[in-house]
């Protein structure tokens, strides 16, 4: 057997020094690049292949060029030229311009792929969209609510801004040790099936906030119905009040046909409406789907979670997003009833509820979980 050779001290350093190198150079095992193509079989494309920050993101023939080649680093971020798909100015309304900017880590620059092939924003909930749905040469890309039309469909690379994590941070068996008396309507899968209309719900920040997120949904949806008991408003009586035939398109489903349903309790006409709308279902015409298909109920329940302030400030996924505190939950949702001392035993229910579901999912609750 030959002697080993004595490698000196430089030599080392030389060797250690080159591995770091490499190791931090490396591109990362998730890494995938290509075209991103969308309406009209068009490419997402950095317009006159300009690097600068702020130059437009646009809609534009596929030519091949590195204007149009997007790659992502497995931090869920979609690049071209070196820099990030970027929101304008952090907004999360709609219409917002997205464009070319130096990558900052910022929730403006993150994206997921649905299974569903929406590429969406998580901080704002919104998707990817053509704007005014035209298929023209340099139309800008912008973010709008989802709506499931051909100007939001993208054929992305395989790994491109990620994907719907293929897990809820609720399991199944957490969600029936909180709801161990439910009704068989309200199915897991059917929770699971709905995740994907509204990809930021307990997907945004922090493994210990997007937890609480889950909770606080489910904790107030546990009110709402009684454990998941109730699918439909129990009070009959209170079937008719729910029509405001001031809304321009009245009430088609017949003056009682608006009462509450699914995990939110969702009412009114106006409300169907917009839900429907929100959703691409005519709720407003049929709002029995609410009641017979368990994807739908949940869908209207994150409907309202994710994009409606109620008697609130900010949307309850903003307020969980944020660190507002729970408190700010109960507030959108049925606020002008119970906060401010109003019906504080209404509040507790939904406080107790919150402090059980985030000891099951092992996260503290935070703070400011009153009203």
């Amino acid at each position: 057997m030959s002697t080993p050779r004595l490698i000196g001290r430089g030599t080392v350093l030389a060797v250690l020094a080159a591995l770091l190198a490499a190791l931090f150079s490396a591109t990362p095992a998730q890494a995938a690049s290509g075209t991103i193509t969308g309406l009209a079989g068009k490419c997402v494309d950095v317009a006159g292949a300009s690097s600068a920050n702020g130059t437009a993101v646009q809609l534009y023939d596929c030519n091949g060029t590195g204007a149009q080649v997007w790659s992502n680093s497995g931090d869920g971020t979609l690049r071209a030229l070196g820099k990030c798909l970027d929101v304008v100015d952090r907004s999360t309304a709609d219409g917002a311009s997205v464009q070319l900017w130096d990558c900052s880590g910022g929730a403006n620059q993150q994206w997921v792929v649905t299974s569903a092939r929406d590429i969406v924003n998580p901080a704002a909930n919104k998707c990817l969209d053509v704007r005014d749905n035209t298929s023209a040469n340099g139309t800008r890309l912008q973010i709008w609510s989802c709506t499931g039309g051909a100007n939001q469909k993208w054929s992305a690379p395989a790994s491109g801004g990620g994907t719907t994590p293929s897990g809820f941070v609720v399991s199944e068996a957490q969600f029936n040790q909180m709801f161990p008396n439910r009704n068989s309507f309200y199915t897991y899968s059917g929770l699971r099936a709905a995740l994907s209309a509204y990809p930021g719900f307990a997907n945004t920040g922090s493994d210990t906030v997007k937890k609480q997120e889950a909770a606080a949904f489910l904790a107030n949806v546990n009110h709402e119905t009684g454990g998941l008991v109730h699918v439909v408003e129990q009070n009959t009586a209170n079937y008719p009040h729910y029509c405001d035939w001031g809304q321009p398109y009245g009430c088609p489903a017949g003056q009682a046909a608006y009462y509450g349903r699914g995990p939110i309790q969702l009412s009114w006409n106006f409300n169907y409406k917009a839900a429907g709308d929100a959703l691409g279902l005519d709720l407003l015409n049929n709002p029995w789907l609410v009641q017979n298909d368990a994807s739908v109920a949940w869908r209207t329940g994150l409907w309202y979670w994710n994009t409606q302030t109620g008697p609130g400030t900010m949307t309850p996924h903003n307020a969980m997003v944020n660190q507002a505190g729970f408190g700010q939950t109960i507030r959108s949702i049925n606020g002008s009833l119970e906060c401010d001392g109003k019906n504080p035993a209404q509040v507790q229910s939904r406080v107790d509820a919150y402090n059980r579901f985030t000891s099951i999912l092992g996260v503290s609750p935070g703070g400011n979980l009153y009203c």
